[in-house]
């Protein structure tokens, strides 16, 4: 297997590399990063510069003002993103709009593609995902699906109430996952400004680096035109299929960056700072963590690029992504973790902006699917006997 990068992605790498460090770096303490994400005006500012460096939405086609990368590329852009919390918001690669780019790049029509999907890309406007339910709906067993759909003439009538729906406030359209009379599952495509779609509140969360923040979003009565089904009725769980791996791996891809960010910062930190007459680099106990950092990273890494190249074959990679997805979460937890403890006193404050990723990077190991979920899957998988594809 070739690890060697092509001569047009290796530039690319180190354009948005130079970029992220150059133009979002330094923005990183704006006063317009809140609690719930950087402000729309901010975010509007960082989309201009990405498309300004010829590096806005790089995963959507070029049919739709991207650069048409491939998964095995996003691996290596993403993570270079994924470099500042800001970098993925300022390339639009950020969840949940990139995973519903490409979703709607699969299955939408060529009429909602220009409706939604065309100004998504553009970077003019944000979308939501509107799955997870409180109990007794959908969380990690989506079969538990509560929001309804019910046909009025050439309407449904949506009902329901959703939680952790990132990006809900400010959002404008969403996907919803509703099940209709005979319980098959459905996606509908829907403007949040209609009547009936609420966004009941933001909720308060350790991670703020997602624009809109994360919200509870209620149906009330929501109609919603046949025409704006996304795919066909009854084929809910299929279509999440083609958009769970991708958006579970890009996930990896841009927190895979953020760790190595919090890793590189503890190493200049070891280099530096002087502790019983040498520098902390020197201590076995700091210089083991900083090893473990460099196989845990190079291990995410592997696993990221394997599960992209399986992906790139046409497969629906859903073994390899909750194996690359547990083995990434884990990892880059890990790593985060063990910068806290080198920098000391300067990792559970502001001084530097590990502090900030220890907290965002907490929840990544529950979205997009527990590791125990995950773990149970694979589990399944293994004694089933399901051939993989390595």
């Amino acid at each position: 297997m070739n690890f060697d990068l092509p001569q047009e992605l290796a530039a690319l790498q180190e354009k948005v590399r130079r970029f992220i460090a150059e133009k979002i770096i330094p923005l990183e303490r704006d006063a317009r990063q809140t609690p719930h994400g950087p402000t729309e005006d901010f975010r509007r500012e960082l989309i201009a510069k990405a498309k300004a460096a010829g590096l806005l939405s790089p995963h959507v086609s070029k049919e739709f003002g991207g650069l048409g990368l491939d998964h095995r590329s996003k691996a290596v852009i993403f993570e270079e993103a994924g470099y500042s919390l800001l970098g993925p918001v300022a390339l639009n690669i950020f969840a949940p709009d990139e995973g519903n780019m490409h979703m709607m790049e699969e299955i939408a029509t060529p009429a909602q593609k220009e409706r939604w999907l065309r100004p998504l890309a553009a970077g003019e406007t944000r979308s939501c995902f509107c799955m997870t339910e409180p109990h007794p709906g959908a969380g990690s067993d989506p079969s538990m699906l509560q929001t309804t759909a019910i046909q009025d003439g050439d309407h449904y009538v949506i009902n329901g109430r959703k939680w952790f729906i990132t990006g809900a406030n400010g959002a404008a359209f969403a996907i919803i996952m509703a099940k209709l009379e005979d319980g098959r599952a459905t996606m509908f495509l829907s403007d949040t400004d209609r009547p009936g779609f609420v966004v009941e509140r933001s909720m308060d969360t350790l991670d703020i680096c997602f624009p809109g923040g994360h919200g509870v979003v209620r149906f009330d009565d929501l109609r919603v035109p046949a025409s704006d089904i996304l795919g066909e009725l009854g084929e809910g769980f299929k279509y999440a299929q083609v958009r769970l791996s991708p958006a579970r791996l890009t996930h990896c891809m841009r927190w895979l960056g953020a760790a190595r960010r919090a890793h590189d910062i503890a190493t200049d930190y070891a280099r530096r700072r002087q502790a019983f007459g040498k520098t902390l680099g020197s201590h076995e106990g700091v210089g083991f963590m900083l090893a473990d950092n460099e196989m845990d990273i190079h291990s995410a890494r592997l696993a990221i690029w394997h599960t992209a190249w399986v992906l790139d074959k046409g497969s629906l990679a859903l073994h390899e992504s909750s194996v690359a997805k547990v083995i990434a979460a884990e990892a880059a937890w890990r790593i985060v973790d063990r910068c806290v403890q080198i920098l000391g006193g300067q990792g559970v404050t502001r001084e530097t902006v590990v502090a900030r990723i220890f907290a965002d990077m907490r929840a990544f190991r529950i979205y997009d699917g527990p590791s125990e979920v995950h773990r149970w899957s694979i589990a399944k998988r293994v004694i089933k006997g399901i051939r993989r594809d390595y």
